[in-house]
């Protein structure tokens, strides 16, 4: 029977802090974060064959690009993420094989701000530690992929994802310089995280963003000591704080008044992170009874998520059903990075 080197891992909804794990903020004043995972994952499968070929397959793309053993693997295009990680695989753990295919499947778009292309990254390198029986921990997974998407690939953005993936759970993080990552497990009453899945909405937008370009123009003003802009993420990392002490507490008819103070200071910190037909959602879901919201990930598009306190949430999904979008069910999830040895029959 062939074996089957399988992984998943959660994507992850910001909840608190979102950019202030993005160098330069972290590495000069100490970035903050919280987040949790939720029950919408990226899979990974790896079979070995005797084709002399390599696959990559990402099922969501409906795309697929094949190499013969051997041949030069450039990290480009729409599989990049793939290539990325089994060339560095290739180069700090080198393995034999007579041919492999790398499939994989995200529940969420690239762009989506939940995550989903770290998550992806920590789930690949999962399912080569299943298959290789590499000695990674979770902090070392994580920052694994940090390093392969961050510097290999050079691709723009923070470290939470990957620690929030890889970790699960409710966790609040905190970054700083020399790549210094503290991962803080929340204890959190199961009664909050119910009322918490039953009073938020997770709404995709259906447009997904460029983050770079907003990530890029946010790194651009730290290290131009634009002042409006670095004060904004000195009060995003206080929101992390307030969020943190709400879900301890269980204070959560503050939850809802804490992302809205989040979002009027995010709108701060880089131009094109909010825009005409977000404020229109966001309007819309606050006249419909919810108490606040956010805009999931780097802004511009993709999911945002508002707090509706009693019933609301019904009245905020059915206002929301006038947009182009859906309102996405989730769960909170406990775990994070999986994998196992399936087989292939």
């Amino acid at each position: 029977m062939n074996k089957i080197y399988r992984s998943r891992a959660p994507l992850r909804l910001g909840l608190a802090g979102g950019g202030t794990d993005v160098s330069p903020y972290s590495d000069i004043y100490g970035g903050a974060i919280l987040n949790a995972t939720i029950s919408l994952f990226a899979y990974v499968d790896i079979e070995k064959n005797d084709k002399k070929t390599i696959i990559f397959e990402a099922k969501d793309f409906e795309t697929i690009e094949k190499y013969e053993v051997g041949e030069t693997i450039k990290p480009d295009g729409q599989l990049n993420l793939l290539k990325g990680v089994y060339l560095r695989i290739m180069k700090d753990y080198p393995f034999e094989h007579n041919g492999l295919r790398i499939t994989s499947y995200v529940q969420a778009p690239p762009g989506s701000g939940l995550g989903s292309s770290s998550t992806l990254v920590v789930a690949l390198i999962g399912a080569f530690v299943e298959m290789l029986k590499l000695p990674m921990g979770e902090y070392d997974i994580a920052h694994y992929a940090y390093e392969i998407e961050r510097i290999d690939l050079k691709l723009a953005g923070g470290k939470q994802d990957q620690y929030a993936a890889t970790f699960g759970g409710f966790n609040y993080m905190e970054f700083y310089k020399d790549d210094k990552t503290i991962v803080n497990p929340l204890r959190i009453k199961p009664e909050y995280i119910y009322e918490l899945e039953k009073n938020i909405v997770l709404f995709y937008t259906s447009k997904s963003r460029e983050s770079a370009r907003i990530i890029d123009e946010q790194v651009a003003n730290v290290k131009s000591q634009k002042k409006s802009s670095i004060e904004a993420m000195h009060h995003i990392k206080e929101q992390s704080v307030m969020m943190k002490e709400a879900l301890l507490k269980g204070e959560l008819s503050k939850i809802g008044q804490i992302f809205d103070f989040g979002h009027l200071h995010k709108k701060n910190m880089a131009a094109n992170i909010s825009n005409s037909f977000l404020d229109d959602i966001y309007d819309s879901a606050i006249r419909a009874g919810a108490s606040g919201g956010k805009i999931s990930g780097a802004g511009g598009g993709g999911f945002m998520a508002f707090y509706c306190p009693g019933t609301t949430r019904y009245d905020v999904i059915i206002a929301l059903s006038r947009f182009d979008g859906k309102s996405i069910p989730f769960l909170f999830t406990e775990r994070g990075l999986t994998h196992w040895t399936g087989q292939k029959s």
